[in-house]
């Protein structure tokens, strides 16, 4: 039986990666066939087949195709040249990715801004677009109004929606713009797949965002990829909650739906609330999924319509392993396809079989065929280490080191790296396994087991060493996510005075069940000693990005200072377990009053 199991599994993992190299294989760096190119394919096979539904409104392939060409001629009349770039600075919208798509048709770039920035954050990313346009609604106007005087060049802004002052009415320019595809020759005759389509920006959990460059090839792996890696059929309808600034969203499942004629629902935010009753009102058959929106869901009172739905396939990342089983076994969700990719780097792995906890697996007879290795990696100087020959030392199994992935000129080992050539730089590793060899550093600590299967353990930075122990924050958030009355989780690591190390502390979302006696006697149970966290804080709602990522930068700031916050913080008292922190204890462990 297991032999049979296992054989099994072989297939199912050979049949999605052979789904998905099919549809990659013919992308390469100098290939005139771009990703408008692509997508041009599906609207001329597809035309009359609904596209995208938002707010009510559905529009077919054809009508997409139409509102991108007006948008690419607008660009032509704007005198926006190839190699120029254009900000998008909105929230998810029907013409979302009309706009990008269409400004690619004349080969001009699109710079997809998160429309959740504001102030210091938004000017940054809006200056290292180079952008001399940008794109706004009347919802994100007036975050551009405020920071427009302080840019470092003029940026005229463009509004689908009432125009004020110096801005433009985009709905009203293009009406004169024509439907029909600009002339492909002239428009975009000579340029290849190695050109910049998009920037997209890294999500700023630790500081400000950096502008990853994203080629029309790494777009086309992205759309492509996901249209062979979810086998998703043009019967599919699939929900689509997350962002389209980010690449999840607005690239894997676009490219997942509308490469196989399926169809898109979008919705402009995500609701916990309103999830699986939408799902069942749009008869969506998969949904796409990032960090922790599905454990947001899982956080939800059970209900009796938990699996009424027809949802046959999840696909995304960030799975916890705990939220997994809920996904599964509460609302039997048909399947998981858990992925890993960085936005701007050249490691990718998929789960295809299923493996529960697991990013993705490379069987020993095919890992010439990948360009991806773990290194053992030195928590403190935060670099990989090297032997006596200078050269990186892979981990063994169940060890944790970083991922790296081997730097090439093929399409699914490039590395074109970010606007900024210094941030570029920072993440290539030189003279790995030998001389003159580069390879991407993905910044992610990770293991394998004896089946090969790899799985996530921390970011670099978030890993943090105590008692001569490196602790995992993604491990550690595991276990107190078991506690009765813990509803979200989010660890770091902060200094105490002089000592060496950071100590745990975790940040918590609780419910009125929740105990602090309680936390600590499942912490005892469940964590070595080096990993239990010292102090807790009890927040309201913890800060995520727009993709659900945790924000740690403010927190670490914080520490356990009670003149920092009013919310709750409690410290793990020796002698007496939790206790609240006032202003003496806090000021007794700076001093060393306690033994830690």
């Amino acid at each position: 039986m297991r032999l049979q199991a296992r054989l099994k599994r072989e297939w199912v993992f050979l049949k999605g990666l052979m789904r998905t190299l099919k549809r990659v294989k013919s992308i390469a760096p100098d290939s005139a066939n771009l990703i408008c190119d692509d997508l041009e394919a599906a609207v001329d096979r597809w035309s009359g087949s609904p596209a995208i539904t938002f707010e009510g409104k559905t529009i077919t392939y054809a009508e997409l195709d139409a509102i991108a060409n007006r948008y690419a001629h607008w660009a032509k009349g704007q005198s926006i040249t190839r190699g120029q770039t254009v900000a998008l600075f909105m929230p998810n919208r029907l013409e979302y990715l009309a706009i990008w798509y269409g400004l690619s048709k004349v080969g001009v770039a699109t710079a997809l801004i998160n429309n959740q920035l504001t102030g210091p954050a938004l000017a940054h990313c809006l200056n290292i677009s180079q952008a001399l346009h940008c794109i706004v609604d009347p919802e994100t106007s007036p975050c551009f109004e405020q920071v427009k005087d302080g840019l470092g060049r003029h940026v005229q802004q463009w509004v689908l929606g009432k125009a004020h002052g110096d801005q433009r009415d985009l709905v009203n320019a293009l009406k004169s713009c024509s439907q029909l595809r600009p002339d492909r020759e002239t428009a975009r005759g000579g340029l290849t797949a190695k050109d910049t389509a998009l920037y997209i920006f890294t999500s700023g959990t630790t500081g400000l965002p950096k502008a990853a460059r994203i080629t029309h090839m790494r777009t086309q792996l992205y759309m492509r990829g996901f249209a062979g890696s979810t086998d998703a059929r043009h019967t599919d309808r699939i929900y689509v909650t997350l962002p389209l600034y980010h690449a999840t969203g607005g690239l894997c499942a676009m490219g997942a739906g509308l490469l196989n004629g399926g169809s898109i629902v979008l919705r402009k935010k995500f609701s916990a609330t309103h999830f699986w009753s939408d799902i069942r009102t749009e008869n969506c058959t998969m949904f796409v999924y990032i960090g922790e929106l599905c454990r947001y869901l899982a956080n939800q009172p059970a209900s009796d319509e938990d699996r009424n739905h027809k949802i046959r396939q999840i696909f995304g990342n960030g799975l916890r392993p705990d939220v997994w089983d809920d996904m599964m076994d509460r609302f039997k969700v048909g399947g998981v396809l858990e992925f890993y990719g960085a936005t701007e780097g050249n490691v990718s792995f998929f789960n295809f079989d299923g493996r529960r906890g697991a990013i993705g697996r490379i069987p020993g007879y095919l890992r010439k065929k990948f360009n991806t290795r773990i290194v053992q990696f030195d928590v403190e100087t935060e670099m990989p280490i090297r032997g006596a020959d200078g050269c990186c030392i892979e981990v063994a199994p169940g060890e944790v080191g970083e991922c790296i992935g081997q730097i090439a000129n093929d399409a699914r080992s490039n590395f074109t790296g970010y606007a900024d050539k210094a941030a570029t730089e920072k993440k290539v590793l030189h003279d790995v396994f030998a001389k003159g060899d580069a390879w991407f550093r993905t910044g992610d600590l990770m293991r394998t087991d004896g089946d090969d299967y790899i799985y996530f353990v921390d970011r670099i930075g978030d890993t943090f060493r105590w008692k001569g122990e490196n602790v995992a924050t993604s491990e550690v958030s595991e276990r107190l996510a078991g506690v009765p009355g813990v509803l979200e989780v989010n660890v770091y690591g902060v200094k105490i005075g002089d000592l060496d190390g950071k100590a745990g502390m975790a940040s918590l979302v609780v419910g009125p069940e929740f105990d602090i006696t309680t936390l600590a006697e499942h912490v005892d149970r469940e964590l070595p000693a080096y990993a239990r966290p010292i102090f807790v804080r009890l927040q309201r709602e913890i800060e995520t990005t727009g993709t659900f990522k945790y924000r740690k930068i403010d927190l670490v700031t914080d520490g356990f200072d009670p003149a920092m916050t009013k919310d709750p913080l409690y410290f793990r008292d020796p002698a007496k377990g939790y206790v609240k922190i006032t202003k003496a204890v806090c000021a007794k462990v700076v001093a060393g009053g306690y033994k830690l």
